[in-house]
């Protein structure tokens, strides 16, 4: 059963986002030292019973626990029914804000310093793949070239260091793009839902820095109808060599 945890505890930005939730996964969590209460964000790849069959349980649990941070859910068309049936023929419900957000091809969101973008990749059900991309880290504020121009030190460094335009007492606009070192590219991460062989699959491995790849099937399984479907153990390591990926 499937369902990826990835951790973004950073001293300004404090979330957990978890990508599919297979049968189980509420369980598996007791043996990790993450907590379903701090999770944000879930992002479903696809509504077979392997990547998703756990979320009811989840939802619940995680009511039960007390928590009332808010969750949003993202997944392919038919999530927010799937979740909406579960909860009312269950007699169940969430204590915390709880919005499910159905997704297609594109954009998902590019906010608070990551950009998520959905592929939709080849199998019998709608499914898509997550690229997660960091944004660029700015560069380093050349504060002492600032005050040498005669730039007070204080909260307007805080603009300067986003590369923000202020304006002084003096009348003078200070850039503070023309301040700032080279920035730091972001990393990305490529998470694919089942899949198999197809250009968008190629298209989201692009890059990568780190690609998570599911891989379903035996060499001795190629032959079965099902193998059109999914992909062997042997295919996936192609797409970093194909794409540029790192690993």
């Amino acid at each position: 059963m499937t369902s990826i945890i990835l951790n973004l505890q950073q001293p300004t930005r404090a979330e957990m986002w978890l990508f599919d939730c297979g049968e189980g996964t509420q369980h598996q969590f007791l043996h990790t030292p993450y907590h379903p209460g701090k999770l944000n964000k879930i992002f479903i790849t696809h509504l077979h019973g392997d990547h998703l069959f756990g979320l009811p349980g989840l939802l619940c649990s995680r009511s039960m626990q007390g928590n009332s941070l808010p969750l949003t859910l993202y997944g392919p068309k038919g999530l927010k029914e799937f979740v909406e049936t579960a909860l009312r023929l269950s007699g169940s419900w969430t204590d915390y804000p709880l919005t499910i957000i159905e997704v297609g091809p594109g954009l998902v969101f590019d906010e608070e310093g990551y950009r998520v973008t959905a592929y939709p990749l080849s199998h019998p059900v709608e499914c898509y793949g997550y690229r997660i991309a960091q944004h660029d880290k700015p560069g380093t504020l050349d504060a002492a070239q600032l005050i040498a121009d005669g730039v007070p030190p204080g909260p307007l460094f805080h603009q300067l260091k986003r590369g923000q335009r202020v304006e002084l007492a003096d009348g003078r606009v200070i850039d503070g793009s023309r301040y700032l070192g080279p920035s730091t590219p972001g990393k990305t991460l490529a998470i694919f839902g089942d899949t198999a062989p197809c250009p968008q699959a190629l298209e989201m491995a692009r890059g990568a820095d780190v690609m998570v790849h599911e891989t379903t099937l035996s060499r001795r399984w190629r032959r079965k109808p099902i193998a059109a479907a999914t992909l062997p153990v042997s295919r996936p390591r192609r797409l970093p060599k194909k794409r540029g990926s790192v690993r």
